[in-house]
């Protein structure tokens, strides 16, 4: 008798210990991390999701979806579909909807700032090197030749179909990674994940709030050092940085050439900023106007931040300048903190 009771008590304990381990594991968040090299870019991706509902091929899906749309997108690839229109002999080609789509976006984006995006800009930047790594600061002369190749809306798109006129080339850089940032997003969301981090180089995508419900903290970088000048806490939005300290070069001048032009000049834009942050829905929308902002300089970013607060177009930014100015929209404030050693900054509020 003493022996079944001894038995039946062990296979309670036993059913007890297994279910508090299964509702322990079920309910415990896990992090899942990965990474992968694409347009020259370290793409990462941090996940927290409990592991009963994590599906075991969602970072395979998401390194698929982003090799799909390299080998559309990128300007060097020489299987990509964005170089073969670049280098193609007939000028009208067929697009797949994914390059429709982001050509499509960028046309679009050119127009609303005014040629401040220039996806044609692509015959210049690489005469100054930037996509080859033989940097040369180009003659006066060479500089006024291929802008004569630069002007988007030359560039006709037509449902799928585009047609480029000869010697121009496109290059949709300014919008690739934001694209890409929004498509992860979309795989996360059709596989019920509700809280993760994407970081595409400049580009930081959030999804929902961290795993505790906390908001995520973003280091801002400083332009001048390798640390961060400030930290925006922020959840379920697209946070793209553009500055004149990502990508440059010494000339034999000494002087700092970066990779951001001026599509009116052919030239580095140089307005005075540093950096451009911007804070919106989609990762596409950021990519475009960290860019185009930069190239617009203070007083023509704040004037377009003041006409797009439209739920399509709105955003939020820092601008960051040379003079020690950060200029900051007046919905950010509370979510930006100064770090202590930039205390010689000062924030200037923008308002509507």
């Amino acid at each position: 008798m003493k022996k079944k009771l001894y038995i039946f008590i062990v296979i309670i304990l036993s059913f007890l210990i297994f279910a508090m381990y299964k509702i322990f594991v079920e309910n415990k968040t896990i992090v899942e991390k990965d990474t992968i090299l694409a347009m020259d870019t370290q793409i990462s991706w941090v996940i927290y999701e409990k592991p009963s509902l994590y599906p075991l091929d969602l970072n395979a899906k998401i390194k698929t979806r982003i090799n799909e749309l390299v080998k559309l997108l990128s300007v060097t690839d020489e299987n990509s579909e964005i170089y073969k229109v670049n280098h193609h002999q007939e000028r009208d080609i067929k697009l797949s909807e994914d390059t429709k789509n982001v050509v499509l976006f960028a046309l679009q984006m050119a127009e609303k700032t005014n040629g401040a995006l220039e996806p044609t800009i692509y015959p210049v930047l690489r005469e100054w090197g930037f996509t080859t790594g033989k940097y040369q600061i180009p003659d006066e002369t060479k500089i006024r030749d291929l802008l004569n190749y630069v002007d988007y809306r030359k560039v006709s798109l037509k449902e799928n179909q585009i047609y480029l006129p000869e010697g121009m080339q496109i290059d949709l850089g300014a919008v690739a990674k934001g694209y890409i940032g929004d498509e992860i997003i979309k795989i996360l969301k059709a596989n019920n994940i509700s809280s993760a981090l994407i970081n595409l180089g400049g580009n930081v995508q959030l999804l929902g709030t961290k795993q505790n419900g906390d908001l995520w903290n973003i280091g801002l970088k400083s332009p001048n050092s390798q640390d961060y000048i400030g930290i925006l806490r922020l959840a379920d939005c697209a946070i793209v940085t553009s500055g004149n300290y990502e990508r440059y070069f010494i000339g034999e001048d000494n002087k700092r050439y970066w990779h951001i032009l001026d599509g009116k000049t052919g030239k580095p834009a140089d307005k005075h900023i540093n950096s451009v942050t911007i804070v919106t829905k989609q990762g596409k929308l950021g990519d475009a106007l960290s860019t185009a902002l930069f190239v617009m300089g203070v007083d023509e970013a704040i004037n377009y931040w003041k006409q797009n607060k439209d739920e399509n177009n709105a955003f939020e930014m820092i601008l960051i300048t040379d003079d020690k100015k950060i200029y900051i929209t007046e919905n950010l404030v509370d979510s930006f903190t100064l770090q202590d050693k930039y205390k010689d900054y000062h924030m200037v509020v923008v308002t509507l």
